[in-house]
């Protein structure tokens, strides 16, 4: 009975205007959206170029809307419906798209309350990657099975531990003898169901989200790292068989937000830079859009 009315009053709770934030149109305030606006497989790239890259495959595009960096073009491949979205680089803008992507499918507008059904989203990122491990070439494609956030996104949320595997987080921080100066890093697992949509011959592992370019992920220009010997530490641990893949900047709080929210979450990257070997790759965009054919042949 408890458990009832506690249900029925957060159904019926009112998210005030200083909470979500809509537009004088009423669209939804950072993407500029409305409900029936996305597809229930997003695409989601950083760089808002790169949706245009991805819309060009597609059969016929119903939706284009542009706001700041967040550009959304919706439309039809092969008979299915999807959505490609820009997020812009970095956890802080995935947590915007991950809360205002969640309103849209979960969340009555017009009248502020929860919806009486649950919309799940398949959110599949792709990007480009610096890679971790000497013996992957370059230009290969790397799934990511877990994500390890050196940002703080999902520290600032409820039941973090919840969907965070906590003793992978202590395992690294043993591994690495973590600064306490750094953020504590947190482990989250991608969605099975989207994993197992590619190849099981794929590279895959830990992706490493950093909150920065240069000095997070241990590079040095200028400026000094914090800790030089780093990305050593990271090539070298190992927990259940899993290594330590790449570097990107979103993939983290992607994971963790889209588990509290009940999402699926899976990011592929293809490995334009190995940090390792120091190789970079010689054909950019050719990389990019294999990337972008091979997604959408596999998750359709």
């Amino acid at each position: 009975m408890y458990r009832v009315e506690i249900k029925m009053f957060f159904y019926h709770m009112e998210f005030k205007p200083s909470e979500l934030i809509l537009n004088p149109d009423g669209s939804i305030f950072h993407l500029k959206l409305f409900p029936g606006q996305i597809a229930d497989t997003i695409i989601l790239v950083g760089d808002p170029n790169r949706v245009k890259i991805v819309s060009a495959f597609f059969d016929s595009i119903e939706v284009q809307s542009s706001n700041r960096e967040f550009v959304t073009h919706t439309g039809i491949y092969k008979n299915k419906r999807i959505t490609a979205m820009s997020s812009g680089i970095g956890t802080d803008n995935i947590d915007i798209v991950l809360n205002e992507l969640d309103a849209l499918v979960n969340i009555d507008l017009e009248k502020r309350v929860l919806n009486t059904k649950r919309r799940s989203l398949n959110l599949i990122r792709i990007g480009t990657t610096g890679g971790l491990q000497s013996g992957v070439p370059i230009n290969s494609l790397i799934l990511s099975r877990y994500a390890a956030g050196f940002d703080t996104v999902l520290n600032f949320y409820a039941d973090r531990n919840k969907v965070a595997d906590l003793d992978m987080e202590k395992a690294f921080k043993e591994h690495t003898g973590w600064d306490t100066c750094l953020p504590d890093p947190y482990f989250i697992r991608s969605s099975d169901e989207l994993f197992e949509l590619f190849p099981d011959d794929l590279h895959s592992g830990i992706t490493i989200s950093a909150p920065g370019f240069y000095g997070p992920q241990g590079r040095k220009i200028r400026l000094q790292p914090l800790d030089p010997g780093l990305n050593d530490k990271l090539e070298s641990f190992q927990y259940k068989g899993l290594k330590i893949m790449n570097y990107e900047m979103e993939s983290s709080a992607l994971f963790g937000l889209s588990q509290l929210l009940g999402h699926q979450a899976v990011t592929l990257c293809t490995m334009i830079a190995n940090r390792t070997s120091l190789e970079f790759t010689d054909d950019y965009k050719a990389s990019v859009n294999k990337l972008i054919k091979f997604t959408l042949e596999h998750i359709c």
